[in-house]
């Protein structure tokens, strides 16, 4: 019969409890005491080695060359930049230089010549006495 204090009426039954486990029940964090909660238990995982894992993708990725490639492109482009200005003022004065030094080669000529023509005209009009 129903337990005591139970109304079981014309329109009412009994409802036994129906455990239904659609997966197997696994215990990896808990450890229990029944023996047959016992078989269920997990063994520890142990974790995977990840050291050699991050080694070969530091290998493989190298990023002190992708750093220093970077650096190094950084530091040609900052050197070239601050560069090309003094080279432009160094052109300038170089170019100046150049148009001074023949202009006093062209004085200097123009004396020589003037001077060898004074040469050949004195030695002309002595030779005409």
């Amino acid at each position: 019969g129903p337990p005591a204090g139970s109304v079981v009426g014309p329109n009412t039954f009994a409802l036994k409890p129906v455990f239904v486990l659609s997966r197997e029940l696994k215990l990896r964090n808990y450890t229990p005491e029944d023996e047959e909660l016992k078989e269920r238990q997990v063994p520890k995982a142990k974790p995977a080695s990840v050291e050699e894992k991050v080694k070969d993708q530091l290998d493989a990725a190298k990023p002190e060359s992708v750093i220093e490639e970077v650096v190094s492109t950084l530091w040609d482009q900052d050197l070239k930049r601050d560069v090309a200005k003094k080279l432009e003022k160094l052109e300038r004065r170089t170019q100046k230089a150049i148009a001074e030094l023949i202009r006093d080669r062209l004085k200097g000529s123009e004396e020589e010549l003037a001077g060898a023509v004074g040469a050949i005209g004195v030695t002309a009009e002595g030779d005409s006495d």
